[in-house]
């Protein structure tokens, strides 16, 4: 069975016992004359809780264990004949997980039975082109023993699936035979109900929290990793980007650093005071009928695929810029250029500065203002002297925004900038970025073991820390320059 299936089944059990608990509830207290200490819903929910909280936490609990404690299993099977030469077993590994799928798929529609899989032999049978029938293509033929582990893979799945079936569900009936006993018009219902729905925010509120430890510790043991192989003195002050996948790669970090901040204080040139002046002339100079058809039509800008950005900074901005700008001036002959993808950038991130800058400024009490037109300010001045600074927290956040969707974007950058990695300070030249490069590492050799590969996670860790600069440079500009209002 599988897992979608067998919560649906826990789901459907709480539903019944929501009916069950209240119904018991309702009964217990005519019988006993007694009046309910909380809602006849709420034993409903204590019973309810009582079955899906526990089995499904069982059930996540075994689908983040099993796979784990299989692989571990299945890997002792793989003899070191069976790893290419330059591997990994990691790779392996991989194989088998998709062989293995592909193993289910051939019984699940009949193509081969239990019995005729049971004495297929990878040495035998061409069981790359059996698999390719279902779906599951395979880089290179089948190893004799990589099929084994990986019919080994299945079966031990299929075993400890029906394990986790019987398990999870005499789990919902024994916590729902617990939880129906314990139903007493006196049970404070309501306090178990508010409980169980305390702690679900609670750790609702740790899955932010974790996941951001979860990624910065995945970074910094890659990154660990990949320093034990190559210089951290040459990735972090050498100019020079030149990746060889065979060896001897110089994979200096200043280059794509200083194409990022270059794509980057273009796009925000463009989109931070355009986005800001929009904010201000809807929030305080615009009627209601220009403001509701001027907000949705910018808000549009923002709902645009990054991908049709940069196929208009590859067709229409990059050759505009080229033939008018770059040529003439004797600046560059290339489409592809910092300008180019700064310049479709900031369009992108236009909406972004205006919608929030907008909301915040709107947030200001209108007493603000009232207070300062009665001591005879105009408009501009109250603007510029009461708004402004009573709204920079909210304008500084959507700056922020701005400028972490610049730093981050990937598309534009490729298609309006290219991918090359240099130091120069002519905004019609190509260049790229850190998240290009983490991509383009990423992409072929994916086994983690050699430098060219690992450099993606230390430019990663490398440009959260600029990131996470930057917001702390800006909560400090927040607390010294906001104004504050009683």
């Amino acid at each position: 069975m599988t897992p979608s299936i067998l919560a649906l089944i826990v789901l459907g059990l709480a539903l019944i016992g929501f009916f069950v608990g209240r119904q018991r509830a309702l009964l217990l207290s005519s019988r006993e004359r007694v009046k309910l200490h909380s809602l006849p819903g709420y034993y409903g929910q204590a019973l309810a809780l009582f079955i899906t909280v526990p089995a499904l936490v069982l059930l996540g609990s075994w689908l983040f264990i099993q796979p784990a404690l299989i692989e571990n299993h299945v890997s002792a099977m793989i003899p070191d004949t069976a790893i290419p030469q330059g591997g990994a077993k990691s790779l392996v590994m991989a194989d088998v997980r998709r062989i293995s799928v592909g193993v289910e798929r051939l019984v699940e529609q009949g193509f081969v039975t239990e019995g005729e899989l049971a004495d297929m032999r990878a040495d035998f049978t061409n069981v790359r082109s059996r698999l390719a029938e279902v779906g599951v293509a395979l880089g290179s033929d089948v190893e004799p023993a990589v099929f084994q582990a990986a019919k080994s893979y299945r079966s031990i799945g299929n075993t400890w699936s029906v394990f986790r079936t019987f398990a999870v569900l005499i789990t919902a009936l024994g916590f729902a035979i617990w939880a129906y006993l314990q139903i007493k018009p006196r049970m404070r219902a309501r306090n178990t109900s508010e409980t169980f729905i305390k702690t679900l925010l609670m750790g609702s509120s740790l899955v932010a929290i974790l996941t951001t430890v979860g990624i910065v510790g995945s970074l910094l043991f890659e990154s660990i990793h990949f320093f034990q192989l190559y210089p951290a003195k040459d990735f972090f002050f050498s100019a020079t980007w030149n990746p060889q996948f065979r060896g001897g790669s110089d994979l200096g970090f200043l280059p794509l650093l200083w194409g990022t901040f270059y794509v980057s204080f273009i796009a925000l040139t463009l989109a931070v005071p355009i986005g800001l002046m929009i904010a201000i002339y809807l929030a305080e100079y615009a009627g209601n009928s220009l403001r509701n058809f001027a907000k949705p039509a910018i808000e549009i800008l923002a709902g645009i695929p990054t991908i049709v950005y940069g196929l208009f900074a590859l067709i229409t901005v990059g050759p505009f810029l080229r033939d008018w700008v770059a040529q003439p001036l004797g600046l560059g002959t290339s489409s592809s250029s910092v300008m180019t993808a700064g310049l479709v950038m900031g369009i992108m991130l236009i909406p972004f500065v205006s919608s929030l800058s907008d909301d915040i400024i709107n947030a200001v009490p209108q007493s603000l203002r009232d207070g300062s037109y009665g001591l005879g300010a105009t408009q501009s001045e109250t603007i510029r002297l009461v708004i402004l600074p009573a709204a920079l927290p909210g304008i500084v956040g959507a700056f922020l925004l701005a400028a972490s969707r610049a730093i981050g974007e990937t598309m534009i950058v490729v298609m309006g900038a290219g991918a090359a990695a240099r130091l120069d300070l002519n905004p019609f030249e190509a260049m790229t970025t850190v998240t290009v490069k983490i991509v383009s590492q990423l992409t072929g050799d994916t086994e983690f073991a050699s430098p060219e590969t690992l450099v993606a996670f230390a430019l990663g860790l490398t440009l959260f820390v600029f990131t996470l600069a930057l917001n702390v440079l800006a909560l400090y500009i927040v607390r010294k320059y906001r104004e504050q209002y009683e």
